[in-house]
């Protein structure tokens, strides 16, 4: 990311000089990694720093701020999770995903950048004992009604759980076929880095 970028984004967002520098290092540590596994599509790799990290950061300012540990469901290469740890070292993030080598990448990334999180090498079926969240995030995992399906136990203990899920163009047909399975609220917030894709920010989460 250019310079001018860097500062620009300190001042619009607040973030730390310290904090830039770890998310550069996270970048590069993604473009290493990739040669061997697959973290994100190739064609992202060059654009990866909108794509991904600042896709990322987007969510951040939409989190409530009084609901302190998030889930984030088959993260692959970090993404939202890991960036959104870096952010606010306050969070208690937890990085959820079923393949083995991507949450060593997880772990060498929190480590290499002293970003505090926890990361469960587990399917999301898996993991209801693992931890109970407020939040629950996940980027290009699932259709809507099966994220839904996924969160709908932790949304039976917690009826506070508020869930953002990043979505493509099709958000509003996958909002309509979940209709048929789930009652929810839901509110569609633009995407800052991509021009037909939303943020699903969804509550009370109730199977019909």
């Amino acid at each position: 990311m250019p310079p001018d970028d860097d500062m620009l984004l300190a001042n619009s967002m607040g973030v730390s000089r310290e904090t830039i520098t770890r998310l550069h290092h996270y970048e590069a540590m993604l473009h290493k990694w990739q040669k061997a596994l697959n973290l994100v599509s190739p064609a992202t790799l060059p654009d990866a720093w909108r794509r991904h990290f600042i896709d990322s950061m987007q969510l951040y300012k939409h989190l409530p701020k009084s609901m302190p540990v998030l889930a984030d469901l088959g993260c692959g290469g970090g993404f939202p999770g890991l960036v959104l740890a870096m952010l606010d070292p306050e969070l208690q993030v937890h990085l959820i995903e079923s393949d083995e080598k991507k949450c060593q990448f997880m772990r060498s990334v929190s480590r290499e950048t002293e970003t505090k999180v926890k990361i469960h090498t587990s399917r999301v079926e898996k993991s209801y004992d693992l931890v109970s969240p407020d939040i629950v995030t996940a980027r290009a995992l699932a259709s809507l009604d099966k994220l839904l399906g996924y969160c709908q136990p932790w949304a039976q203990k917690n009826p506070r759980l508020v869930c953002f899920f990043m979505k493509g163009e099709r958000a509003e047909e996958e909002i309509l076929a979940a209709r048929s399975l789930y009652n929810f609220q839901c509110e569609l917030i633009r995407s800052e880095t991509e021009p037909q894709a939303k943020i699903l920010r969804i509550s009370n989460i109730k199977a019909l």
